[in-house]
């Protein structure tokens, strides 16, 4: 496993977090009339998913569990790795949804729903973020 590459990318997903945080209107009505906050949002939540399933195959690949078929997958296998919690696997499945639905469905996009992604959810890859930094660090020995 390369550390390196992991803190990069944690670091890059705790960037694209915080401009989720700093962009985001005080409402869901303000973001449906805000085209640049909509983009700004929507990309950087893209982002976070990506990055996280990105950081998820990493570690699966430097183990014996087999490669994801799915996105969705690298969650459920960094559970049964004990690497995340199964419920915060199921919150970051669901977020490939949202992710899947911002690539190839812009048009479509509830920016009510993505509003509360925004606003409600964003923990979500705070916690897969710490539990990927406690993992992937050498444990000290007494």
């Amino acid at each position: 496993m390369d550390r390196d590459l992991i803190e990069q990318k944690l670091e890059s997903l705790r960037r694209a977090l915080q401009r989720v945080s700093d962009k985001c209107p005080e409402s869901a009505e303000l973001l449906t009339r805000d085209f640049d906050a909509q983009d700004i949002v929507a990309l950087n939540l893209t982002r976070a998913v990506q990055l996280s399933v990105d950081i998820g195959s990493h570690l699966i690949a430097g183990t014996d569990y087999p490669p994801p078929n799915t996105m969705g997958q690298v969650f459920e296998i960094l559970s049964v790795a004990g690497i995340i919690g199964t419920e915060l696997a199921e919150r970051m499945k669901k977020s490939v949804g949202f992710r899947n639905l911002a690539v190839h469905s812009y048009e479509d996009i509830n920016w009510a729903i993505v509003y509360s992604i925004a606003t409600r959810h964003l923990d979500d890859f705070k916690l897969f973020a710490k539990a990927i930094d406690v993992f992937e660090r050498p444990k000290k020995s007494l």
